[in-house]
């Protein structure tokens, strides 16, 4: 099995798109996510803007993808696919974002679920829980070390 982490580029948002749709936590449909403003020609102007996506592949497939945003400092996607999780993608992927936001910013922060298996993966990564939100949400941050 070969695994690569790659920069994204337009030729991957739809794979981005069907990853995203796909998972089993935090699942948002097509229409959900175009209500919120997630739409290609939105993930196309990120693009355009920063290299802030990276898709994480085996054997050529893209099968996860992680998105950060530069300007606010945050991670705003970590995404792989269910038949992929345990191969250290996730954590592969965080790392760049991470890499990426800490070019910009000293502490950077992210939002999940509080009782999200997401939430636990942060834990491990080193990602300290500072508020709790509404809706059973948690922010969490890291700090450049």
């Amino acid at each position: 099995m070969n695994t690569t982490i790659r920069l994204a580029d337009q030729a991957d948002i739809p794979a981005i798109f069907a990853i995203r749709t796909s998972v089993r936590e935090n699942h948002l449909s097509h229409q959900q996510l175009t209500e919120m403003g997630i739409t290609p020609d939105a993930i196309c102007q990120a693009m355009e803007a920063a290299p802030c996506i990276w898709v994480a592949e085996v054997d050529g497939v893209a099968v996860g993808f992680a998105m950060a945003d530069a300007e606010d400092g945050c991670v705003f996607a970590a995404f792989v696919r269910a038949e992929f999780e345990g191969l250290g993608l996730g954590r592969s992927l965080m790392a760049r974002a991470e890499e990426f936001l800490f070019q910009h910013h000293p502490t950077i922060w992210l939002e999940t679920a509080e009782n999200s298996r997401a939430s636990g993966f942060y834990r491990t990564l080193g990602w300290q829980a500072v508020a709790n939100l509404p809706e059973g949400d948690i922010r969490f941050e890291k700090s450049r070390t």
